[in-house]
C-alpha cells in the first residue's frame, strides 16, 4: 500500500468545522499559557522589568481570551458551530 493511498481518509471524520476546531483548539493553547504566566512572574521576582513583561504578556492574553470566548459565544448563538 502506497502512503497516498494509507492517508487518504485521514481527516474524513469532522466531528466540527476546521474553523470551530481552531477557536476551541486555540483557547486551551492560551488557557494553558495564562496559567503559565504567573510562575513566569514568580521566577522574575527581584528582576521588575522581567515581572513587569510577564504581568503585560498574561493582562493582554486574558484580553485574548476574553475575544475568543466571546467568538465561540456567537457561534453557538448563531447555531453556526
Amino acid at each position: 500500500m502506497s502512503v497516498k493511498e494509507e492517508y487518504k481518509h485521514i481527516g474524513s471524520s469532522q466531528g466540527m468545522k476546521n474553523h470551530d476546531h481552531d477557536m476551541i483548539h486555540e483557547l486551551s493553547e492560551r488557557l494553558d499559557s495564562l496559567w503559565r504566566y504567573d510562575q513566569y512572574i514568580e521566577n522574575a521576582k527581584g528582576k521588575k522589568s522581567l515581572e513587569n513583561f510577564w504581568a503585560k504578556l498574561k493582562k493582554q492574553e486574558r484580553a485574548n481570551i476574553t475575544s475568543l470566548k466571546r467568538l465561540i459565544r456567537e457561534h453557538v448563538r448563531d447555531k453556526c458551530f
